[in-house]
């Protein structure tokens, strides 16, 4: 019985699979036939099926940009970056898509030992460190045995150099995994999608308005309060917004 709930299951994943690639090549014909509109309606409803991709994420913000829709366009830009992080072609579109945005914010610099610590941490991924951190274990398991092992003073020696470095490696790692994965946790950023919103000093709408953003600015979320959230800018300037005028990033 439960290979028979198995196999179809696996024949749903099939048909779900080969209806998604037909809607996605459908949608990029629609695309390049200039049926934009119908070609986003069509990509949307195979995130509908809970499908997500860098591509698919990529048209997307195409075919918006093509109908000026800034806020959208950069929105799955974004998306996309999320999942291919060093994608150029990604990165262009969006620069060209940024440019179409109102509101010119400075980025305040990183500067300092915390520029240099942020720099390495960001290297590899928090599961890449963690990876480096068990291969760092296991070498020095293996140096060590090697050192407890080895007969000759000389051999003793470097067994002990490497297993000490392998070591020092592994540590260095599993710090940098936890500040990565602290450093994800506090990155929570959102994209504004009303044409001009009033960002407020508190989450009160008869509190004193701070500045005013348009679509398409990307934003930091720092906190949410009922329906507010509390935003931050690169130039770090914080306010409270109304939830509904961004959309979170983060959400798969």
């Amino acid at each position: 019985m439960r290979a028979i709930t198995f196999l179809l299951i696996c024949c749903f994943n099939l048909i779900g699979f080969s209806q998604n690639d037909e809607r996605f090549s459908e949608a990029n014909a629609l695309y390049n036939d200039g049926k934009f509109a119908e070609a986003i309606d069509k990509y949307e409803s195979i995130l509908d099926s809970d499908v997500h991709s860098a591509e698919l994420y990529f048209n997307l913000g195409n075919a918006n940009y093509k109908l000026n829709n800034i806020a959208p366009s950069i929105y799955y830009y974004e998306k996309a970056l999320l999942l291919a992080p060093n994608d150029k072609d990604i990165e262009n579109n969006l620069a060209f898509a940024q440019n179409m945005t109102i509101d010119a914010i400075d980025k305040v610099p990183t500067v300092g030992f915390s520029r240099i610590v942020n720099n390495i941490v960001n290297t590899f991924s928090a599961d890449t460190w963690a990876r480096i951190a068990v291969g760092g274990v296991l070498l020095f398991v293996i140096i060590f045995l090697a050192y407890h092992f080895s007969y000759t003073s000389s051999k003793k020696r470097i067994a002990f150099v490497v297993s000490v470095i392998s070591l020092f490696v592994a540590c260095i790692a599993i710090i940098m995994a936890f500040q990565k994965e602290e450093l994800s946790k506090k990155d929570n950023p959102a994209i504004v999608f009303s044409q001009e919103s009033r960002v407020k000093t508190d989450p009160n709408p008869t509190s004193e308005e701070v500045f005013r953003l348009h679509e398409g600015t990307k934003v930091q979320v720092l906190e949410t309060y009922e329906d507010w959230s509390k935003i931050q800018l690169s130039d770090n300037s914080t306010g409270w917004i109304p939830s509904k005028d961004i959309k979170i990033l983060k959400h798969f």
